[in-house]
């Protein structure tokens, strides 16, 4: 089965942001990565409500909404009116995950929970089975065009077995350091989402490169 590819706009031209999306829309693209971050949270401040809001009247695949933030519950419902479709937070950003996740659900949005490169998988256990999706950090989360983490591989088998084990139907997604040399082994190793920024938008023909991850396998 191919992947789901969502390119992250973080790394598209801000200055051409409608031709960007229309790019992705007009692609093999399946959602579209909207990373937000706070500069709290991660090192970094990206955009806020009114870019996604902007995004969302020229997008006609689904906002896959990253939220790299201190307090995320106290957004949800604002990022689901500018269009997510999809709301992933932090694992460690969450003190009372289970509610935060109850709340994105109660907007009928899906919900995804992120884990940074150093948590480990098992802290998944008591979640696992409420959400639609588990994001994996395969670079440090704040910034892009970063290495890639070998470790992920790892985590993703780790997180297929756990997956399994407790009869969820979790997708996992892969934030970081994606490209065409990685691909096909992190789809190996189970990962049903890739994102990818950088690897796309620098790329001489980003609309033939998400065709290229999109039909790797």
């Amino acid at each position: 089965m191919n992947p789901l590819i969502a390119p992250s706009i973080l790394a598209a031209d801000f200055a051409n942001l409608q031709k960007e999306v229309e790019m992705i829309n007009d692609s093999v693209a399946d959602l579209i990565h909207v990373d937000i971050m706070d500069g709290v949270f991660v090192p970094n401040i990206s955009f806020g409500l009114p870019v996604v809001e902007a995004v969302n009247r020229h997008a006609k695949k689904p906002l896959d909404v990253h939220l790299m933030i201190v307090a995320p519950e106290k957004y949800l419902e604002a990022f689901h009116k500018a269009g997510a479709a999809q709301i992933t937070v932090h694992m460690e950003a969450c003190p009372h995950l289970h509610r935060t996740i109850q709340a994105i659900k109660a907007m009928d949005c899906k919900a995804g929970v992120a884990i940074n490169p150093h948590t480990p998988v098992r802290n998944l256990q008591d979640i696992i089975r409420e959400v639609d999706t588990v994001l994996i950090m395969s670079v440090n989360p704040g910034f892009g065009g970063q290495e890639f983490i070998e470790n992920t591989y790892k985590k993703i088998q780790a997180l297929s077995q756990l997956i399994v084990e407790t009869g969820s139907h979790a997708k996992i997604e892969i934030d970081g350091g994606v490209s065409l040399s990685n691909a096909k082994k992190l789809l190996d190793a189970g990962a049903n989402i890739l994102v990818a920024g950088n690897f796309v938008f620098s790329s001489e023909n980003p609309t033939e490169t998400i065709n290229k991850l999109k039909f790797i396998v």
